[in-house]
């Protein structure tokens, strides 16, 4: 574990707490902190603060982007429990903090780089998807201190109030995920990315599942659940969904087509959409990798009732990139026969037999657990942590073949 020295000065304009010469264990690379102080309109940068500390190894980033409602929480929690280790706010710090952190990941929403509060945006007409209410610069600025292990000063947006809140100090962990509107939108954090992840929900089943959540749980009108979608829309289509041509990988979800003109969002069709090519990843495939395959599992070994279950798989184009798609229509009865169709995955980075399976279980309460969504979202999990795992190898071999060299 690096250890780390921290040096501030009277002039500090930050709200870190650090005020006198201290020796803290940070573990990350030799480098300056950025500390930043926000107030409710403005973000300063200060430069009277100094951390250096040392370590091997780089932050390994990985982006999630989606509309709000699609699923990015379920996947995170589902992401971090692969590694182990419960996802839990900074302790000791803001209570409406947005940021998770474990033993291995840190998890920041880029809803903390908003410019503008909510009174701001209202007053200049503009939404949070539109990037005019986001500062990309300190985004940028901030992921690739991490990215290279330094600390940094990262502000709150406070979802309760709508303010800017004081920023919190974020360490470097070895994974960090960034999710929110806009992970991919500006191509410098783009670049920044070792993975990226794209939740794609059709607008029929969004739709619905809005439904379902603000008429039964927010006491919201159907109107003004259509209102608040269409006026969402035009930012969504220009700068949100474009982003998901830049992604490794893909999880869209669609309306059934095992029933016929269905319009309720409970049974899905769910497709992974893998990129070919990317450096650490191989895509998971049905029986064969590279054919086309129809497969209906149910019968003697799944207890399938109506409408049953029907997995494909096969190689497609998507954006102008050479893609394999595994696709689940269907919803499981029982997760733990679900094990029959993990059986018949490969390339799905398991460390044992009935990973997946296991993972299921463990949190069949979430969202999605019995179909597509929670399957996959589970396997990117798994694909993750293999990506990682074969990121620091090579970065711990590169040394040695320069020793050789």
């Amino acid at each position: 574990m690096a250890v780390c020295t921290v040096y501030t000065t009277p002039s500090l304009n930050s709200t870190c707490s650090i005020s006198t010469p201290t020796k803290t264990h940070l573990g990350f690379n030799q480098r300056h902190v950025v500390f930043y102080s926000t107030n409710k309109k403005t973000t300063k940068r200060a430069s009277s603060a100094v951390i250096t500390c040392s370590t091997d190894t780089q932050t390994v980033v990985i982006g999630l982007a989606a509309d709000s409602g699609c699923g990015k929480s379920t996947f995170m929690r589902r992401l971090t429990s692969v590694f182990g280790g419960a996802a839990e706010p900074p302790r000791g710090g803001n209570p409406d903090s947005n940021t998770l952190i474990s033993d291995t990941t840190t998890v920041i929403c880029l809803d903390d780089y908003h410019s503008l509060d909510r009174t701001g945006r209202k007053e200049k007409g503009v939404t949070a998807l539109d990037p005019r209410a986001n500062n990309f610069d300190l985004m940028y600025e901030q992921v690739k201190a991490i990215k290279d292990g330094t600390a940094v000063e990262k502000p709150i947006y406070n979802h309760v109030t709508g303010l800017l809140d004081p920023p919190e100090l974020i360490k470097p962990p070895k994974i960090l995920v960034i999710e929110g509107l806009h992970p991919m939108y500006d191509q410098r954090v783009r670049d920044l990315l070792d993975f990226s992840i794209y939740l794609d929900i059709s607008n029929e089943v969004k739709f619905a599942w809005k439904i379902q959540r603000d008429m039964a749980e927010r006491g919201h009108s159907l109107e003004s659940i259509k209102a608040s979608i269409e006026a969402r829309k035009p930012d969504f289509d220009a700068y949100i969904d474009p982003q998901k041509q830049y992604a490794d990988a893909v999880i869209e979800v669609l309306p059934t087509q095992l029933i016929p003109d269905d319009n309720e969002g409970k049974v899905l069709r769910v497709k992974l959409i893998m990129k070919e090519g990317v450096k650490f990843f191989s895509p998971v495939y049905l029986f064969d990798e590279g054919s086309s395959i129809s497969w209906i599992p149910c019968g003697r070994k799944l207890t399938c009732s109506y409408p049953g279950i029907k997995f494909s798989y096969g190689p497609d184009a998507y954006y102008g990139h050479e893609v394999s798609v595994l696709e689940m229509d269907g919803q499981f009865d029982r997760l733990d026969e679900l094990i029959y169709v993990e059986s018949h995955l490969s390339n799905i980075s398991t460390k044992f037999y009935g990973e997946v399976t296991q993972q299921m279980l463990k949190h069949a309460d979430f969202p999605g657990s019995n179909n597509g969504t929670g399957l996959f979202q589970t396997i990117v999990g798994l694909k993750i942590r293999d990506l990682f795992e074969q990121i620091v190898a090579s970065r711990a071999k590169t040394p040695v073949e320069a020793t050789k060299a």
